[in-house]
């Protein structure tokens, strides 16, 4: 417990971070967020207090600002170096001041400074961003306030320190969370959900296109906050209009209109969802695992040919890996998987798991990006603390999609769902085509599209410049190929700009900007603003680059690297007694034990998909295994020895599955199926096979009994009908039949795909 008094004062009092406020206005898929941070110095001696915390990696920081008193002052964006100065310089004059800044390694990491704080004085912190939320396989939105800020990993050899903060056990985290959000779309609300309770959805209208929800009464900020929401009609494309704003500059990104078009195309245990995910792998493909940590290591010298001999050997070395390769440095497995040839015609597919927790986050995503042509990247965050940045980096840069995993949540269906999308034809040849009316032209500001997934969201920026006479419509047209085909769709939107979206003067009375106040024109700019840093990075240090980051930043009030937030209160002036006590505000930090994997893969397309490459990460032993319990070898090893330890019923028979797709006749699948060998053997139909008749039965019994987990089997059951089907069997009907009587079922034969 040593380490907890660093969180204390001299009088064993809390630190002064004493409650969070935060609000939450989500439209459509975009979330406005206003936290409200409110301190208490109980010292007797001025302080400055440290907090530093997660926000999501493409979140737009947009406003700042402080209230102590009756003293209300609004921060202003400066370069960082400079408003470093003018904070140092502010604390040594005795005036109270307060900088916010990104952090250079990541940026989803950000620190807040509060300066000389008075003895026995309140100081509220008022901090505002907008965000995209994230697509889940499912359709849900995601929205995720983090509570965790695990340190994160330094390779070796990199240059500046890693982010330190002080950890906590969850009972001991001295602040309070308030969470209420309003949520708001053209489309219904069917329902809004989370790993946290909350209180029952309210509906602010009959159309239920509005409501509110909030956080049930006592609820500790000792995990994330996160939240899921389902619209009805998700897959409907949507466009957003936002007029520019009225004291900016015509021709500048904040002075002209911009648009946003919504385009959408038609681990219980990571080592069960490597099993999953290994055994509905397609006949005919590649692939390779490999784990890293501070060093990495593969299963395969290259890609081997997708057998059952190839899929045992990957799976018993899969149990013999060790989890104690150090770190969570991901680069060097990553550019030695680019740097292995691809087979033409066969774009290469990464699914990574990961915790997130490195700080090296832009070199990765800069790796991942050099080489997005020749891949698609599917990524998982595991765990509380995940970096988003990193995570939904991965698969931004990647053309992929990204799921995270956190609480008690299985990761096998989410996994499932992501290969579905990798499963899909590549989408090639996209262009995008604007019909406006004469006078109108829009600026793409949005990187190019490079993939369409199906149910995945696409999102595109664009700036609208010029006038027309009357207000009207405007198309876009999305042209791609895909298997062979040429496709387009097209989305109409109305070029009047939302209402009170374009008001200079719609503050509050203490000077804050409403929620939903140029949330587009911000999203637009924290994307300019990422891809001119990232070329900042590629082509060294760029004086020119730098400073039309700082000019972008500057002027749409968004943060960067390059620059900070800082306000300073000049009404009082008394110099400073004596030295500033500094206090640094805990993150509570969740200690997780499991087995955590990164996994990457290749595909082509449709059912004869070619995976190349499954890339597998494990963290850190159970908890178990660190007391000297080994885990058994065979637990699915594929051998055909009934198991020894109880596991879960759909796992024992997904073990049990061929790579081609069938199931073999034997004690381990009668055991399985809750039958013995006997019952299995003597209603098998004379005319028969084997490996047939068990590999009906399996399905049988995955349609039948465990109907509510299809997410998890679909894929494997899909091959062994395949399988099925190319045996011509001409009583396939029949032997259902007698399966369905042997397993106590009512399956139909049109069911199992047969």
């Amino acid at each position: 417990m040593s380490n907890l008094f660093g969180l204390l004062t001299l009088k064993k009092e809390s630190v002064p971070l004493k409650s969070i406020e935060v609000q939450l206005e989500v439209k459509d898929h975009v979330a406005a967020v206003v936290s409200t941070l409110n301190y208490e110095n109980k010292e007797d001696k001025p302080l400055e207090a440290v907090f530093v915390f997660p926000l999501p990696g493409d979140a737009a920081v947009c406003h700042f600002s402080a209230q102590i008193g009756e003293t209300h002052i609004v921060a202003e964006v400066k370069e960082k170096q400079q408003a470093q100065e003018e904070y140092d310089d502010a604390l040594s004059s005795g005036q109270q001041a307060f900088l916010l800044e990104e952090s250079d390694q990541s940026p989803d990491i950000f620190s807040l400074s509060v300066g000389s704080l008075p003895p026995g004085e309140s100081a509220s912190i008022r901090l505002e961003y907008v965000t995209e939320l994230a697509v889940e396989a499912d359709d849900g939105l995601r929205f995720c306030l983090p509570a965790v800020l695990n340190p994160r990993y330094q390779p070796q050899g990199s240059q500046g320190p890693s982010v330190q903060v002080t950890s906590v056990p969850a009972s001991l985290v001295p602040y309070s969370l308030s969470f209420s959000a309003r949520v708001s779309s053209p489309r219904p609300i069917s329902k809004v959900e989370s790993s946290c309770s909350l209180e029952p959805l309210q509906y602010l209208n009959t159309d239920q296109t509005q409501a509110t929800v909030k956080l049930a009464a006592g609820h500790k900020f000792d995990r994330d906050v996160e939240l899921l929401i389902y619209y009805k009609d998700a897959h409907q494309p949507t466009a957003v209009v936002e007029a520019g704003q009225a004291s900016a500059k015509p021709g500048t990104l904040m002075g002209d209109p911009v648009v946003m078009e919504s385009h959408q195309s038609r681990i219980a245990s990571a080592r069960d969802t490597l099993l999953l995910l290994l055994k509905s792998l397609p006949m005919g493909c590649y692939f390779n695992i490999y784990s890293f940590g501070g060093s990495y290591e593969h299963v395969f010298p290259k890609s081997a040919k997708y057998s059952q001999k190839n899929l045992k050997r990957a799976l018993k070395r899969v149990e013999e890996m060790n989890a104690d390769l150090g770190g969570t440095e991901m680069l060097g497995a990553l550019q030695h998987i680019y740097g292995q040839p691809c087979i033409p015609d066969e774009p290469r597919q990464l699914f990574i798991f990961t915790d997130g927790e490195v700080c090296n986050t832009k070199t990765i995503l800069d790796e991942v990006k050099k080489n997005c042509e020749f891949h698609r990247c599917f990524s998982f965050g595991i765990g509380e603390g995940a970096s988003s940045e990193l995570i939904n980096g991965m698969a931004r840069e990647g053309g992929g999609c990204a799921q995270f995993i956190v609480g008690n949540e299985r990761m096998q269906p989410k996994v499932m769902q992501s290969l579905r999308l990798a499963l899909q034809p590549l989408v090639s040849d996209i262009s995008l085509s604007w019909d406006l009316p004469k006078g109108v032209s829009a600026t793409i500001l949005s990187p190019p599209l490079r993939s369409l997934l199906q149910g995945h969201r696409s999102l595109i920026f664009a700036q609208l410049t010029g006038e027309c006479s009357e207000a009207t419509d405007g198309c876009l047209t999305v042209r791609f190929t895909a298997a062979g085909h040429q496709c387009q769709n097209q989305l109409h939107f109305d070029l009047q700009a939302a209402e009170g979206t374009a008001n200079d003067s719609g503050c509050d009375q203490k000077g804050d900007l409403p929620l939903t106040c140029f949330t587009t024109h911000r999203l637009v700019a924290r994307t300019l603003i990422r891809s001119l840093e990232r070329e900042q990075r590629e082509n060294g240090e760029e004086v020119e680059e730098i400073k039309r980051v700082v000019e972008l930043s500057l002027q749409s009030g968004v943060s960067s690297v390059f620059t900070a937030f800082l306000a300073v209160n000049k009404s009082n002036g008394k110099a400073v007694q004596g030295p500033l006590i500094y206090r640094e505000n805990p993150t509570h930090r969740q200690l997780r034990h499991g087995v955590w994997l990164d996994l990457m893969s290749d595909d082509s397309c449709g059912e004869k998909n070619i995976f190349r490459r499954i890339f597998s990460s494990w963290r850190k032993r159970t908890s178990a295994n660190k007391h000297g319990k080994s885990l058994k070898k065979k637990q699915f090893s594929g051998d055909s020895e009934p198991r020894k330890s109880a596991r879960d019923p759909l796992l024992e028979l997904v073990s049990l599955q061929d790579a081609s797709g069938c199931w073999l006749l034997d004690p381990c699948l009668a055991a399985a199926l809750g039958k013995s060998t006997e019952d299995l053997e003597k209603t098998k139909p004379a005319s028969a096979k084997k490996d047939v008749w068990a590999t009906i039965l399996a399905l049988i019994w995955l349609h039948g009994v465990q109907v509510d987990a299809k997410d998890e089997w679909d894929l494997l059951a899909r091959k062994a009908a395949l399988w099925l089907r190319a045996k011509k069997a001409l009583c396939i009907r029949d032997w259902v039949e007698a399966g369905n009587v042997l397993l106590g079922c009512n399956v139909q034969t049109d069911a199992l795909g047969l």
